[in-house]
């Protein structure tokens, strides 16, 4: 019923930069919450940032100041702008995002969907 694509990861050097976009498609009539997890080699996923629908955010630790989340409710769509990139930052991105919508038999339902993930390495 929905799907989220991601993109923008790549290969990058220590102190550089990217920026994750992730396009909510199908029967979206409201993004709830949308964030970002990641999947560090050998460490199991954790949250890296999240957004309300109200603008809200939320950070890891590790990534505050570095990296900040914003959303294009309009695009359905989420984005991670990553600087000052450091190679402990190599995992790979997934994007999540709680979804409400009718289904065709007009049914509201909020279901929380994943992407495929995006591939983020940083690397000199």
């Amino acid at each position: 019923q929905v799907q989220l694509v991601e993109s923008g990861g790549g290969l990058v050097q220590p102190g550089g930069s990217l920026r994750l976009s992730c396009a909510a498609s199908g029967r979206v009539l409201w993004i709830y919450n949308m964030a970002w997890f990641c999947q560090p080699p050998g460490n199991e996923g954790e949250l890296v940032a999240g957004i309300t629908s109200g603008g809200t955010t939320r950070y890891a630790e590790a990534v505050k100041g570095r990296f900040s989340i914003s959303r294009d409710n309009a695009k359905n769509m989420v984005a991670l702008e990553m600087n000052s990139l450091k190679p402990e930052d190599t995992a790979v991105y997934y994007c999540n995002a709680d979804i409400g919508g009718y289904s065709k038999s007009s049914l509201y339902s909020r279901t929380e969907y994943w992407g495929q993930g995006t591939q983020v390495t940083v690397s000199s």
